[in-house]
């Protein structure tokens, strides 16, 4: 059942036979994610790793199980499953059923476990957390992978005190720093010294964002991360018309603050509809939004800004609904984007008598496609096209 997807049980030479690491040692740029390092390696764990599709994370799973095999971890002590086409959660149980039988009679004294894209199965948590309770897994790390922060982000909570040593890691495409750093071999200094080599790297993060295919040009880059979307959808039993509608007007309206009413008279749905819908967007990686904040008021029922996660999956959503964006929308997303993971996963805008592009807790940011000659107050933080890799580098 498992053995065509766990070669290293059978070959010393299983990368060579591995299609995701194949794929790997194939990429002109290629990088191994530091994310693998996060999780937890000491048994019990149950590590949770999420992220958007198309960013690596099975990649990384099979460079950590390269990792483990070069520190001598007997290769048969290591079981990946790839649960994308897992139909049922009896197909599930058994397929759990027949991994322990296997620990069993392979004596296992420690265990790694890889359930790759669980999130495909409804409930898949019940199984699991079962045979925790039952003592299978005492010896064992699971890591479990997913494209939905709702699908798995919120299971935690379903496995309260057994976790063991887990740890929970989000994959995220590459920031821009990550991709000059490896893009060019250069440090981030070198990078700040260099302004004509840093301003190329921009423009091209610009198009290509931080997915490893759209940073290798791969030709089908684009209608991989559209299939994934899609792929997402069906499996949420969401309605895949609205998702592409609603892109469309997303797309129309960025940058600007936008209300749930305006994007539903578009649409012909419910308001109710359309924040069911953005919080799928949100809940897969493909959207932030960021509230009115004034004060320490946040204001929820007011317009929205809502943003794209990365510089390839806007153009890439951009393509799939044949709508073409402003540029501006593009470099506020980046600031947007960057200061949320630095600032702990929140961002806000400011609106009274001026507008604040970008506001968290230690910054202010108005984004500028040039440099602007109208006067903000003082801590508010100007940056144009050129200045905001620069800006990005230093956060």
């Amino acid at each position: 059942m498992f053995n065509n997807i766990n070669p290293w049980w059978f070959f010393s030479n299983w990368e060579s036979k591995d299609k995701h690491l194949r794929e790997w040692y194939s990429q002109g740029i290629k990088w191994v994610p530091n994310w693998i390092n996060e999780l937890s390696l000491e048994p019990f764990s149950l590590n949770f790793v999420y992220g958007t599709r198309q960013v690596g994370k099975t990649t990384g799973l099979k460079l950590l199980i390269r990792e483990l095999i070069n520190r001598s971890v007997d290769p048969l002590s290591i079981y990946y499953i790839d649960l994308d086409y897992v139909a049922s959660l009896q197909e599930f149980r058994k397929i759990v059923e027949e991994v322990i039988k296997e620990m069993k009679k392979r004596n296992n004294e420690k265990a790694y476990l890889f359930l790759d894209e669980v999130t495909s199965i409804d409930e898949w948590w019940r199984i699991v957390k079962y045979f925790i309770d039952s003592g299978e897994f005492k010896n064992v790390v699971i890591t479990v992978s997913g494209s939905s922060t709702l699908r798995l982000t919120k299971i935690p909570e379903k496995f309260p005190g057994r976790r063991g040593k887990g740890k929970d890691v989000q994959v995220m495409p590459l920031s821009f720093p990550e991709f000059a750093q490896i893009k060019s071999g250069k440090t981030k200094e070198e990078l700040l010294f260099d302004t004509s080599l840093t301003l190329s790297l921009f423009e091209d993060y610009l198009k290509v964002g931080g997915f490893p295919k759209s940073i290798n040009n791969n030709p089908d880059s684009s209608q991989a991360l559209i299939q994934g979307v899609l792929s997402e959808v069906y499996k949420a039993k969401m309605s895949a018309e609205i998702v592409q509608n609603l892109i469309y007007s997303i797309v129309d309206k960025i940058p600007s603050a936008m209300s749930f009413n305006s994007i539903a008279s578009d649409l012909g749905v419910s308001h109710n509809t359309v924040s069911e819908y953005l919080e799928f967007l949100k809940d897969i990686f493909i959207i932030g939004i960021a509230y009115l904040k004034r004060g320490e008021e946040v204001i929820k029922r007011k317009e929205k800004k809502i943003f794209f996660r990365d510089p390839f999956i806007l153009r890439s959503m951009s393509l799939w609904v044949n709508k073409e964006f402003d540029e501006s929308a593009l470099l506020e997303s980046v600031v947007q984007e960057h200061l949320m993971r630095k600032e702990g996963g929140e961002v806000f805008y400011y609106k009274n008598s001026e507008e604040i592009d970008v506001v968290t807790k230690n910054y202010k940011i108005e984004v500028k496609k040039k440099r602007s000659h109208k006067s903000y107050p003082k801590d508010v933080i100007i940056l144009d096209k050129d200045e905001i890799p620069f800006f990005l580098i230093k956060l």
